[in-house]
Order: C-alpha cells, then sequence, then structure tokens
C-alpha cells in the first residue's frame, strides 16, 4: 500500500484542525487527525468544502454540530485510538443530541458498515475519494439518515446498495445477515472492500429482529449483499463450507429455512430482503415467501444485461436463458410477485444487439420498477483493470433513455394492474405532496396513498386501490388489516 512510506508525525496526531474563519458561518466543525500527513492535507480539503456549507471549523468539541475523525488504518494502534475515541464522542454525542459524528479516511473505507452498524455512533462515513460529496452526505445526515459513501457514488450504488442502516421512519428496519460477496462481477468493487462472503448466525438475527419487535417495529428487511447464498453452519467463510464437518453440514441453514423461521417466529411482522442474485436464488425460497402472508410479494432481480456475450463479460455467473426460466418459475408459483431490476447501458464491448436483448428480456419480464445506469468505470475492478470502456457516452445515454422508457411503461402497466384491488398496506409516514394522507407500501412493495382519517403511523390498513401513476397507487382505507 503506497501509504505505508508517508511519514506519520506524532505530534500532530489527533489534534483539532483550526482554520480561519469564514464571516455569517453559524454551524460548527470540529475535525481532527490520524496518520500521514495526507490525511492532515485531507482535513484542510474537507474544511474547506464544508465552509461552503456554513461551517467553521472550532477547537471545542461541546459547542460542535458536526464531529469528523480524519483516520488511518495502516496500523493497528491506530485502530484502536479510533474506536476510543469514538467512544468519548458517545459521550458528548448523549449531551448534545445534535451532534453528528463521521468518520473519514482509510479506515472509513475498511470498516464502514461496521461503524453504522455494529457501533451505531456513527452517522457518517466516508472514504478517501468520496470528499467532493461530503454536501450531499451532510445533506442526508442533516435529514436524519445514515449517509455512506465510500468509493460508490450516490447515484451509481451499483451493487453497494445495501447494507446501510438507514435511521428509520420507526416502523421498518434493516437487519444485516451477510457481510462480503463472494461474486466477483467485473463492474463491482464489492469484494474488494466488503471481503469474502460470511453469514451470520441465524439466533443473533432472530434476537436482533425481536429487540426490533420490542421496539414497536412492523417491518424488517434482511439484507445482504447476496441474501440468497446464505449459509450458516456455525461460522466461518461461505467458500470454505466444503471443508466442514458432516454434523456442521447437516444442521447448516440457509436462507429458505432462515426466511422460514423469521415468519414462523414472528407471524406479525412484516418480512422483505435484499439484494438477490439470480444465479443463488432457489425455488426453495419463493415456496417459502409463498406459504407465509407475512413475507412481502416483492424481489429485487438484478440481471444488469439481457445479452448472454454481457453477463459473461459482467462474470455473472447465469445466462439469459436461466434468469428468464426462473422468472417463469416465480411467476408460476407466486403470480402476484412484484419484481425490480439493476440494469447497466453501455458496458464494456457492448453491441447494439446486446442492448436489443436487453430491451427484449424487459418486454418479457416486465419490471414493477428498476435502477437503471449508464456504465461509468469503478476504480480497483476487474473491469477497470482489464476491459476497456469502449462505448461513447452519446451512445450509453441514448440505450439508457430507452431502457428507461420501456421500464416506465411497464411501471405503469404493474401499478393499473392493482386498481379496483383491495391490498394491506402499512403506514410509514405523511405522503410527500399531500400532509392530509398517509403513504405505506403494498405487500408488493408499490407505494399507497390515502386519506389518514383515524389511522396512525404502523398501522397495517387494508386500502381500496382507485387510481395509480407509473409509481404510486392511490385509494382509500376501508378497515384495519387482521396484522394488527
Amino acid at each position: 500500500m503506497e501509504h505505508a512510506e508517508k511519514v506519520i508525525d506524532e505530534k500532530k496526531q489527533g489534534k483539532p484542525l483550526l482554520t480561519d474563519q469564514k464571516k455569517g458561518n453559524s454551524k460548527k466543525l470540529f475535525i481532527e487527525s490520524y496518520g500521514c500527513q495526507m490525511n492532515m492535507n485531507d482535513s484542510e480539503i474537507v474544511a474547506s468544502i464544508l465552509a461552503e456549507q456554513g461551517f467553521n471549523t472550532t477547537g471545542n468539541i461541546e459547542e460542535a454540530d458536526l464531529v469528523l475523525m480524519n483516520t488511518c488504518s495502516i496500523r493497528e494502534k491506530a485502530e484502536q485510538t479510533v474506536r476510543n475515541r469514538l467512544q468519548k464522542y458517545n459521550y458528548w454525542k448523549k449531551h448534545n443530541p445534535k451532534m453528528k459524528v463521521g468518520v473519514l479516511g482509510c479506515m472509513a473505507e475498511r470498516l464502514k458498515t461496521k461503524f453504522l452498524e455494529e457501533e451505531k455512533i456513527v452517522d457518517l462515513v466516508v472514504g478517501p475519494d468520496a470528499y467532493r460529496d461530503l454536501p450531499n452526505l451532510v445533506e442526508e445526515v442533516e435529514a436524519g439518515r445514515d449517509a455512506i459513501n465510500v468509493l460508490l457514488s450516490k447515484e451509481e450504488t451499483y451493487a453497494d446498495v445495501s447494507p446501510v442502516r438507514l435511521n428509520s421512519n420507526g416502523v421498518s428496519a434493516f437487519v444485516s445477515i451477510t457481510r462480503g460477496c463472494d461474486n466477483m462481477c467485473t463492474f463491482c468493487v464489492v469484494p474488494f472492500t466488503r471481503g469474502r462472503e460470511r453469514s451470520r448466525d441465524p439466533q443473533s438475527i432472530i434476537s436482533e429482529i425481536r429487540s426490533m419487535q420490542e421496539k414497536n417495529f412492523k417491518e424488517i428487511t434482511l439484507l445482504g449483499q447476496n441474501v440468497d447464498s446464505f449459509l450458516w453452519y456455525g461460522g466461518g467463510l461461505k467458500k470454505d463450507f466444503a471443508k466442514a464437518s458432516e454434523m456442521a453440514k447437516a444442521t447448516a441453514v440457509d436462507f429458505a429455512q432462515l426466511l422460514d423461521m423469521c415468519a414462523n417466529e414472528f407471524p406479525k411482522m412484516r418480512f422483505r430482503f435484499s439484494t438477490s442474485n439470480p444465479q443463488d436464488m432457489t425455488l426453495d425460497v419463493i415456496h417459502v415467501m409463498a406459504k407465509h402472508k407475512n413475507i412481502c410479494k416483492y424481489i429485487h432481480l438484478p440481471i444488469q444485461s439481457g445479452s448472454n456475450a454481457m453477463l459473461k463479460a459482467m462474470n455473472r455467473q447465469h445466462t439469459r436463458e436461466e434468469y428468464l426460466d426462473l422468472v417463469k418459475n416465480i411467476y408460476e408459483i407466486i403470480p402476484e410477485m412484484n419484481l425490480s431490476q439493476d440494469m447497466i447501458a453501455g458496458f464494456c464491448g457492448e453491441t447494439e444487439e446486446d442492448h436489443k436483448d436487453t430491451l427484449d428480456l424487459m418486454k418479457q419480464v416486465k419490471y414493477s420498477f428498476g435502477f437503471m445506469f449508464a456504465y461509468s468505470e469503478r476504480p480497483g475492478t476487474l473491469a477497470a483493470k482489464k476491459m476497456e470502456d469502449d462505448i461513447p457516452l452519446d451512445i450509453k445515454k441514448r440505450r439508457l433513455q430507452e431502457i428507461i422508457d420501456i421500464q416506465q411503461e411497464h411501471s405503469l402497466l404493474r401499478t393499473q394492474e392493482q386498481i379496483g384491488k383491495i391490498q394491506e398496506v402499512l403506514i410509514e409516514g405523511t405522503s410527500k405532496k399531500n400532509p392530509n394522507e398517509w403513504k405505506g407500501r403494498n405487500t408488493q412493495n408499490t407505494v399507497v396513498v390515502f386519506p389518514k382519517e383515524h389511522y396512525k403511523m404502523g398501522d397495517f390498513v387494508n386500502v381500496k386501490i382507485q387510481d395509480c401513476t407509473s409509481t404510486t397507487l392511490k385509494g382509500t382505507a376501508i378497515e384495519y388489516s387482521d396484522n394488527n
């Protein structure tokens, strides 16, 4: 690692940075740095970016609105120092609840989800390449959401959509079930930043859900880079399962079994999961979904491209035909299932034929919604090292627009199918557009809005759907559902 050569000046470790005060700035930033000169330098860049956002630096942590620690992960000692400091920050945070805390730099890169999810102290995690995104991230945090941006930009999250624990609405929460990923998709950096795949002990997952239930949460999303490949056999990496004892193999728990356990254990709780990987999804999972009313009938099933040549170039471990076969089986077992997609337009070497295959696949599946991007190279990925990003931007944009147009058609088609039906909706909050309406989601993950009347946040309500746009269903509540 090139950093290792850089000199670490002991006298400068952990000193708060003080910069010239900008007139008119009312918010206070406390920023301290650990590690090499480059980190000290980065802290100055961060302070100047945030000065434009109304922050002046302060040496007094008690008055800070935002506390940032710029970290180094070269030495074990640095990591311990950072952990000790985080405990101290926690103390100040209790005294000043509006204080937000963030970790920047190399250690953020390594331990991002740990900081957000396990330590629960940190509101913001920013890797060394994402400082330009700080204004957006600070905005996210001020709006009460955890913000994470390590390497991958906010618009184009590709595979880094999860796991982030969002500071929730108090109704739905996220529980991570796996860490890391073993699928080496060539466009994705996750295996390098999150490591090899390992699963959590099912009992620890159940007890986390129980604590959520005690706090009155009504819906849990089980999260992982690839939930379908969940496999618990007493600990250890997924790839080492073959070496496990016969006993460990015989008592192993896979994703279908975990889902079944959760649904049985918490019959009044609603369950979702994300992200699914087509090559690891088994029909056992679909049968478990069909069996339980409290497992939502929605799967995010990314494919990235409808072309076999592109799937191969992306190192996706399945073909277009296998994917369509899986989709056909899903619709046969659960006809009302909603599917969503991730698509990348203009991946390395994509021809017009390849692009047409994608449009054709979309026409066959008719996804309810999707996350669609023009390909842009990510540093550190296999594609960046070995493939030429050779599709001109104007062609990428046109192809992306064609994908978006088809998706909007299908989204409208899927919401129109719901008109006249009665659907169970979990109330998650007030509608953005109308303060007199609640919004929530139905089992298929579509947003539903309806007049508030006497209902409240966290209620399960049966709503008769009367109208729709391509993204939202509109209706009237008729009664509480039997899930309350």
